[in-house]
C-alpha cells in the first residue's frame, strides 16, 4: 500500500472570515469567559471581548487603515495581542507576527520586508526596551507611519473609540475568507526568515479541526503558555478557543512553569498546551505538588517528539489522560496530523497521529518523487485548505517549497503505517549517515530516554574523517544523577546496533532553542565542532 492518506470528517469546512466567526460565538455565549490574562489581572467575557475588538477595529478604520495594509504586532503574551489579532481581521488588515526575541536587524527586516504601515508593540520585555529599539530602526523604515505601544495614551485612545457599526459593516462587505490575514516569519537556519502568508480560511479551519478533535465546548478553559506570535498560540490556542466559545488563559508574558501550573489550578483549566520541554519543566518544578490540576483533561504537545516517560507522567501526575500530539509547520497553518484523544500511549508517543480532516498527506522518495510503500521512510508532503498563499513577496522561495501539484515539501522525514499513523524520523538535513548507514536521531534518542539518569536528550551528527559522521548525544540529567561517555556506551552495548552508539556525550543544562521551543540542532552541531576540534573533519566532509 502506498503512503498516501486524506482526512475525512463529518464537519464541513467553514466558509467565513475570522470576524464573522467571532461574532457568532459572541452571540451564542455572550456571558462565557473569553480571555483571562493572569499576569495582567484582566478578564473579558465574550460580550466584553467582542466590544473591545470592535472599538479597536473602529479606531483602525478612523485612522485610515485599508484592507490589505500590514500592521505588525511585537509583544509577548498579553491581552492586547489578542485584541490586535481579532481587530485587524475585522478590518481586513494583515497582521504581521514579530518574534519578541528579535533584535534590531531582525525587527527591521520583518517590518521592511512585509511593508508594515503600523506597529503595535509592548513597551518592553525583560531587559529589552522595545520603545528605544523601534526608535532606532524607524529612520530606515520610511513606510512605517506609526508605532503604538500598549498602555500608552495613544493605545488607550485607539481602544476607546466609539464603535462605528456602519463603517465596520461596509468593510466587512469587502472581505473574503480567502483574503490573506496573517504573515508569520519562519525561523530558518540560514538566510533571512520567510514570511508565510496565511488566510482566514487557512487558520480558522485549522483551529476548528484541531480543537474539534479535542472535543472543546464553551465549558473549556485553554491554558496558553506558548507564544502568541506563533501558530501554536494564535491559531491552535486563540482561534481554537473562540471557534467553540472556550476561554483563552494566558499565565505569563513568556513561559514560566510555576505561573503555568498556578493558572491551570486557579482558573480550573481543562486544556494545556506546550512543547515537551515545557511539560518536563512543570513536572520537575519543586512546587508541583502544591497545585490542584484535577480540572485538566486534554491538551496539545507539539514542537518536538514526546518521550514515552514524559507522556506517562503527564497522564499520571498531571491527570491529562487525553493529551494529543500535533504536527505541522507554519506554512500549513500549522497542523497536518494529530493524535486523537482516545489513541493508545504508543501512538501518542511513537507517532504524530493521522492526517487532519480535509487534508492530504503523502511520503515520497526525495530523489525520485515517487510515493513510498507503507513503512518506508521518505519526505513528508501535505496539501489542502491549510496551505499558505506563499511567502510574502518571494515567489521563487514559494516555488521551491510548493510544487506544481500544490504539495508542500516539508523537509521532514517520516514513515506511514498501515493504519495511516505517521512517524517522524527526523529532518532530512538531520539524518546522520555514518559509514554508509542511515541513522535517524529519533530512534537513538528514544532508547537513551530509557536510561534512569536521562531527563532529556538530543542526538546530532558531527563530522568524522573516517566515517563521514559520528553520533553525539547531548544529555540533560535528572537531579542528583551523573553520567559519563563510557557509561552511556556501556548502556547501549548489545541493545542497539554498534553504528548507532554515540561516540561523544555532552551533559548540558538545556538545549539551544527557538522561542517556540524547537531544538536548534544546527547550533548544537556548530558548538560541537568547535569544542571537539573537528574543523578539519568538517572541511573534509563538505569538500
Amino acid at each position: 500500500m502506498d503512503s498516501y492518506a486524506h482526512g475525512t470528517f463529518e464537519r464541513p469546512l467553514l466558509g467565513e472570515t475570522i470576524s464573522r466567526n467571532l461574532e457568532r460565538t459572541v452571540a451564542r455565549v455572550p456571558d462565557a469567559a473569553a480571555l483571562i490574562s493572569c499576569h495582567q489581572d484582566r478578564r473579558f467575557t465574550y460580550a466584553e471581548f467582542g466590544e473591545a475588538v470592535d472599538r479597536l477595529a473602529s479606531g483602525m478604520l478612523a485612522a485610515g487603515l485599508a484592507k490589505g495594509d500590514r500592521v505588525g504586532v511585537w509583544s509577548p503574551n498579553r491581552y492586547e495581542w489578542a485584541l490586535a489579532q481579532y481587530a485587524t481581521a475585522k478590518v481586513g488588515v494583515i497582521l504581521v507576527n514579530i518574534n519578541p526575541a528579535y533584535r534590531l536587524s531582525e525587527l527591521e527586516y520583518a517590518l521592511g520586508q512585509s511593508g508594515c504601515r503600523w506597529l503595535l508593540a509592548a513597551p518592553a520585555l525583560k531587559d529589552s526596551d522595545f520603545v528605544s529599539m523601534v526608535s532606532e530602526v524607524r529612520p530606515n523604515l520610511p513606510g512605517l507611519e506609526r508605532a503604538v505601544f500598549f498602555g500608552s495614551d495613544e493605545w488607550d485612545a485607539l481602544c476607546g473609540c466609539a464603535i462605528d457599526a456602519g463603517g465596520l459593516a461596509r468593510r466587512d462587505a469587502e472581505l473574503d475568507f480567502d483574503d490573506p490575514i496573517n504573515i508569520q516569519y519562519t525561523s530558518g537556519t540560514t538566510g533571512f526568515p520567510k514570511g508565510a502568508t496565511l488566510t482566514h480560511h487557512n487558520i480558522l479551519n485549522n483551529a476548528l479541526f484541531v480543537a474539534g478533535l479535542l472535543e472543546y465546548t464553551d465549558a473549556d478553559r485553554v491554558c496558553i503558555p506558548v507564544p502568541l506570535y506563533h501558530c501554536f498560540g494564535m491559531v491552535m490556542g486563540n482561534l481554537g478557543a473562540t471557534n467553540y466559545g472556550a476561554a483563552m488563559v494566558y499565565p505569563a508574558e513568556t513561559f514560566d512553569p510555576r505561573a503555568t501550573l498556578a493558572a491551570c489550578a486557579e482558573e480550573r483549566c481543562t486544556s494545556l498546551f506546550g512543547v515537551p520541554t515545557m511539560f518536563i519543566a512543570q513536572l520537575g518544578h519543586p512546587d508541583f505538588e502544591q497545585f490542584d490540576l484535577s480540572s485538566l483533561r486534554t491538551g496539545i504537545m507539539a514542537g518536538s517528539p514526546c518521550p514515552v516517560e514524559v507522556m506517562k507522567r503527564v497522564s499520571s501526575d498531571m491527570g491529562i489522560r487525553q493529551m494529543a500530539i500535533a504536527f505541522g509547520m507554519t506554512e500549513t497553518s500549522p497542523v497536518t496530523t494529530q493524535v486523537r484523544i482516545d489513541d493508545t500511549l504508543e501512538n501518542r508517543c511513537a507517532t504524530v497521529g493521522q492526517v487532519m480532516p480535509h487534508a492530504e498527506i503523502k511520503i515520497i522518495d526525495p530523489l525520485s518523487g515517487r510515493i513510498q510503500p507503507r513503512g518506508e521512510p521518505g519526505e513528508f508532503l501535505a496539501r489542502g485548505y491549510m496551505m499558505m498563499r506563499g511567502y510574502w513577496n518571494e515567489p521563487e522561495r514559494t516555488a521551491e517549497a510548493i510544487d506544481s501539484a500544490g504539495w508542500m515539501h516539508t523537509g521532514d522525514l517520516a514513515t506511514m503505517d498501515e493504519a495511516g499513523y505517521v512517524r517522524i524520523v527526523g529532518r532530512a538535513k538531520d539524518m546522520i549517515i555514518r559509514g554508509g548507514e542511515n541513522v535517524y536521531p529519533r530512534e537513538v534518542e528514544e532508547f537513551l530516554y530509557t536510561h534512569p539518569a536521562v531527563a532529556d536528550v538530543q542526538v546530532i551528527g558531527v563530522p568524522d574523517e573516517r566515517y563521514g559522521e559520528e553520533l553525539m548525544a547531548w544529555v540533560v540529567l535528572r537531579p542528583g544523577t551523573s553520567l559519563t561517555e563510557d557509561e552511556v556506551r556501556e548502556f547501549c552495548r548489545g541493545k542497539i546496533a554498534r553504528f548507532k552508539i554515540p561516540r561523544y556525550v555532552k551533559v548540558v543544562e538545556a538545549f539551544p532553542m527557538t522561542v517556540t521551543g524547537k531544538v536548534q540542532k544546527f547550533k548544537m552541531r556548530e558548538t560541537a565542532i568547535e569544542e571537539l576540534g573537528l574543523r578539519e573533519a568538517a572541511a573534509v566532509a563538505t569538500a
